[in-house]
């Protein structure tokens, strides 16, 4: 095996075995930290359960929480920005943590999602339309920012579950549990579509589950960068 000087000037080892060495490792768990953050901010609109929103979770979307007239939009706005700033973040320092192409895409399309994310509270919702029936379903911008979240979402899902299926498998977690959390989150996103094609009612309770399985898509991928990041994960480096 190849030998290159370190900055002190001594011999040290090239290739896998540097790129997965202390900084790499502090990396990934400061990744996983960040993406583990992300889904519990991104699950925050529990915090209507015991806050008088005055609106029906299951007749209501997620984001009429932070809709323009809502008396909650500072909090759960708040969350969501947050949250979208530490998918940004971990994206950005994970984007090479994977090997291969359609992993390094997949990071890229999280960081889309988060960046979308991020639109949709500044192009939020005028009003609640759950609770005021002149107000429309569709808001023009919020709803492409909206598109855009859930294009970002599943090009990601999917480009990871392709990264999974090399032989043997790089991200083992993510090939057991990915297509599960993928066909989840899809047909609960289809059902929620309702309201924007005029019929309203019972689409509050699939998005919040399809917002439950996007949490749970960004703790598997934190457990997935711990996994292949632990030293029985890595192949053992030969001696030169």
């Amino acid at each position: 095996m190849y030998l290159t000087r370190n900055a002190l000037g001594q011999p040290g080892q090239s290739g896998q075995r540097d790129r997965s060495g202390a900084p790499a490792v502090g990396r990934r768990t400061l990744t996983a930290g960040v993406l583990a953050g992300a889904a519990l901010l991104y699950n925050g609109w529990l915090l209507e359960l015991s806050l008088p929103t005055g609106l029906d979770y299951r007749h209501s979307y997620v984001s009429e929480l932070f809709a323009a007239d809502q008396p909650f939009r500072v909090l759960f706005g708040g969350m969501e920005i947050a949250c979208a700033v530490l998918l940004m973040t971990g994206a950005l320092l994970a984007r090479d943590l994977l090997p291969g192409a359609a992993a390094r895409a997949a990071w890229w399309s999280l960081f889309g999602f988060g960046a979308s994310s991020l639109a949709d509270v500044l192009l939020p919702m005028g009003c609640a339309p759950s609770l005021e029936p002149a107000c429309g379903a569709v808001h023009p911008w919020h709803t492409v920012t909206s598109g855009l979240v859930h294009f970002f979402l599943f090009a990601c899902m999917v480009l990871f579950c392709l990264a999974a299926t090399s032989e043997p498998s790089r991200a083992p977690v993510i090939r057991r549990w990915g297509p599960r959390l993928f066909a989840g989150a899809l047909v609960s996103a289809v059902i929620t579509i309702g309201p924007l094609v005029g019929h309203p009612g019972w689409h509050g309770l699939p998005q919040r589950a399809h917002v439950f399985l996007v949490g749970l898509w960004f703790a598997l991928l934190a457990r997935e960068l711990l996994a292949s990041g632990a030293p029985e994960s890595r192949p053992a480096g030969r001696t030169p």
